[in-house]
């Protein structure tokens, strides 16, 4: 999930993405936004319709990380 509600950051879990920076501007988000990997969903690759950007992933990986104990 990810969301612009800022206050939801400041967690191992949570990914802080910031439009000013290069990561920021890559991901394709309209907003400041935070990637909480502490709320996970599977979605059929079927249903995405199109490629809006991209993240940090070794970011999200070490989030994720800390999400499932590995």
């Amino acid at each position: 999930m990810i969301s612009s509600k800022m206050f939801r950051a400041n967690h191992p879990s949570r990914v802080v993405i910031l439009l000013s920076t290069p990561e920021g501007q890559q991901s394709g988000l309209l907003s400041d936004s935070v990637v909480m990997t502490d709320n996970l969903a599977t979605i059929i690759e079927s249903e995405i319709d199109r490629k809006i950007g991209i993240l940090p992933m070794s970011k999200v990986d070490a989030a994720l990380r800390h999400t499932l104990n590995l």
